[in-house]
């Protein structure tokens, strides 16, 4: 029996951790829904997810301390899951720099006009927008057309003619086209 190393004092100081753990995480396990109903969507979902992977993360490391197989253990799968609800938070806080998905606009109008062909002042104003979303597309592609006053000034009168010649025949090449 001397052998065996008391343990008690181990067992105390892990009591009073324990304690004031729990004295430090219970403004959040106390009511979290009271404290999550002051917070906007997203810091709402941050916590929401924050505190599954704690959970899951606790109940993972203590599958492991028991010796038990916890990388094939359904806790294992949903801290896979809660990591991806990090990665969509992460993916929403920082913006994208261009979209990847377009609207297919011809097809919106098509739909529009056949739900709204019922309802004539409806119909009417939609018509009035596309008639007015086509004029701006046109006024668009007349201004991107235009070619700025710095770009077309030569930079030399020689170099200038040579440019506007072989600009003149590609021009005409095109059109036989």
């Amino acid at each position: 029996m001397a052998d065996v190393k008391d343990i008690t004092r181990d067992l105390d100081k892990l009591d009073s951790q324990l304690d004031n753990l729990e004295e430090a995480l219970a403004p959040l396990l106390g009511d979290i829904g009271e404290v999550s109903s002051q917070m906007p969507l997203l810091d709402k979902a941050k916590l929401f997810s924050l505190a599954a992977y704690s959970i899951e993360s606790l109940l993972f490391s203590a599958l492991k301390l028991q010796g038990a197989d916890a990388q094939n253990h359904a806790v294992y799968a949903e801290l896979k899951r809660v990591q991806q609800y990090f990665g969509k938070i992460k993916a929403i806080e920082e913006p994208a720099g261009q979209r990847t998905t377009t609207v297919n606009q011809e097809a919106a109008a098509r739909v529009l006009k056949a739900d709204l062909s019922d309802n004539k002042a409806l119909s009417r104003r939609l018509a009035e927008k596309i008639a007015e979303e086509r004029a701006k597309a046109l006024l668009k592609s007349v201004e991107g057309r235009k070619r700025p006053a710095d770009e077309s000034a030569p930079s030399s009168a020689d170099d200038g003619r040579i440019k506007k010649s072989k600009h003149k025949h590609k021009a005409k090449g095109k059109s036989r086209k």
